[in-house]
């Protein structure tokens, strides 16, 4: 029988509608009026955009941390800009993991223009066209399906602001906080340099040095991580991200996908029958279903925070190891995916996911794997696909795109201008002040250190409690499958210091599980 984790059971609340509509709009003769002057007195020039067709709100300055602190990473523009001209000769391209890939649609459920001016959520029924590609995290192309891994749930919008994506998982939290411990994380999880398999050993090595991902670890090692169906689980955001109104009000607000089929994982008994007769089973059962017309469908949902709001909290709601356990959800639209891709390369494959592709209204925060994420993603999609990825097909804005972006592979553009820079007194180019950077009050000096209240262990512990019986076992049989395998006995029992922190009765079934030493463990939490 397949397990039923109800995210309900981790954290209850209620559906609260927090959310307001803006005031009607003025006499539309008045409107015509008003509109019908201004463009008499002005000439209207067409939009700078970047290569995901959004507006540029400023391409003189670069944003930093006030008028004499350092440039910030998160200047997608400025960024942007490098990365292309650092580009405009042929790289080389790597294999990307495996994914699945299917169009669909999104409609918005209300007009959230008082919360946020992005296009998608501008007006009640707005229909943005989607891209969902599923995919593993840690395993190669050619992996079954079965393996246990957070699966990725990355959304594209095509809007008419541009292009904005998604990218996030099956699961709500992650191992780190810090984008500088990234790759050391991936190189513990992939195969040995030596020996080309991927061990226990080597990642649980790293993870005893990484208090951090005792949420997520919990998380990954119930049934959650290995999935029935692509269909049948959730799709969080991961990151808290910033919603921006006309008024230029930000609020801070964190992104839940809602399968509307439910949430199943597989028992471990389940993963070793399944994968012995078909380890394609995500990718079957999410085509087959789409080709018999049963549309899988999710509702968005949203929390939102006030930014003077952030230091309320027994954690950093900032930190992308931590979910807002006591904030509301609203509910903003329902996604439906409907078409199965022609061609799996030339769409799935060779779709560019990307978290700096953002539209005007939504802005990244400060959490630190997220501004890391901003840059390492549209990197890699360059180093792999080249400097002109948003040329192909699948990664093309709907809206114009308007820039000087040109040269390097498999540029298929008409580009005739002799100008190629920006500005210019022969090209009618120029930024949207509206679309400037909002402005985010800082204090402080530059530093290298940890965040404050951490709080490693209390989610998981939340969540380990909210599991039925059978799911408790599950877990326990999943983990110390894995960690039961870790020779080293003061990596071993590090670990279990942590899920014991978690909860007690979760640190004693594993000690148990893997014939640890409960008083080692205990002698390993400080007081």
């Amino acid at each position: 029988m397949q397990s039923h984790i109800s995210i309900n059971n981790i954290y209850r609340q209620k559906e609260h509608n927090v959310i307001h509509l803006r005031d009607p709009p003025m006499d539309l003769t008045k409107s015509c009026l008003v509109i019908s002057m201004s463009l008499a007195f002005t000439v209207q020039a067409e939009t700078l955009t970047r290569d995901n067709g959004a507006p540029v709100g400023d391409n003189q300055n670069s944003i930093t941390a006030g008028s004499n602190g350092s440039v910030l990473l998160q200047d997608v523009q400025l960024i942007q800009k490098l990365q292309r001209f650092a580009r405009e000769r042929i790289p080389e391209r790597v294999v990307h993991a495996r994914g699945t890939g299917v169009h669909g649609e999104f409609i918005s459920s209300g007009d959230f223009g008082e919360l946020t001016q992005a296009a998608p959520f501008a007006k009640k029924n707005k229909v943005t066209p989607v891209f969902v590609r599923f995919s593993t995290v840690v395993h190669s192309k050619g992996s079954p399906e079965t393996l246990r891994d957070p699966r990725g749930f990355a959304t594209r919008f095509y809007s008419e602001q541009g292009n904005w994506d998604l990218v996030g998982n099956n699961l709500p939290v992650f191992f780190i906080r810090d984008a500088i411990k990234f790759p050391d994380m991936v190189h513990s999880l992939k195969p040995s340099p030596v020996t080309n398999k991927q061990d226990p050993n080597r990642f649980f090595d790293f993870f005893s040095h990484e208090a951090t991902a005792t949420n997520m670890l919990t998380w990954v090692y119930t049934n959650l991580g290995t999935p029935s169906s692509y269909r049948k689980m959730d799709g969080w955001g991961v990151h808290a991200y910033k919603f921006i109104n006309d008024e230029n009000r930000v609020k801070y607000v964190k992104f839940h996908w809602v399968s509307q089929q439910g949430v199943e994982g597989l028992r471990p008994n389940e993963v070793t029958k399944i994968q012995g007769q078909n380890f394609n089973h995500l990718t079957d059962d999410l085509y087959s279903q789409i080709d018999q017309g049963n549309f899988p469908k999710w509702d968005l949902k949203v929390k939102v925070i006030s930014p003077e709001d952030l230091n309320k909290f027994d954690y950093n709601p900032l930190d992308a190891t931590k979910m807002w356990l006591d904030v509301p959800e609203t509910k903003v639209g329902t996604m439906t995916l409907n078409r199965v891709p022609d061609n799996f390369f030339q769409e799935t494959e060779q779709a560019a996911f990307a978290p700096s592709n953002l539209i005007p209204g939504i802005e990244p925060s400060e959490d630190r794997l997220l501004q890391g994420r901003i840059f390492s993603y549209a990197d890699t999609q360059l180093y792999r696909l080249g400097a002109n990825l948003s040329q192909l097909p699948i990664n093309q804005a709907k809206a114009n795109v308007a820039n000087h972006n040109q040269e390097g592979a498999a540029n298929f553009g008409n580009t005739r201008s002799d100008v190629n820079y920006q500005p210019s007194v022969n090209l009618d180019l120029a930024e949207d002040a509206r679309y400037r950077s909002v402005n985010t009050p800082l204090s402080g000096t530059v530093q290298q250190a940890a965040i404050p209240k951490q709080d490693n262990f209390t989610q998981a512990g939340i969540l380990y409690r909210s599991l039925s019986k059978q799911d408790r076992s599950d877990l326990i049989t999943n983990l110390s499958g894995d960690l039961g395998k870790v020779r080293d006995s003061n990596v071993k029992h590090q670990m279990l210091s942590y899920f014991y922190q978690a909860d007690k009765d979760f640190g004693e079934r594993l000690t148990k599980a893997v014939n640890g030493d409960l008083s080692e463990v205990k002698k390993r939490i400080k007081s």
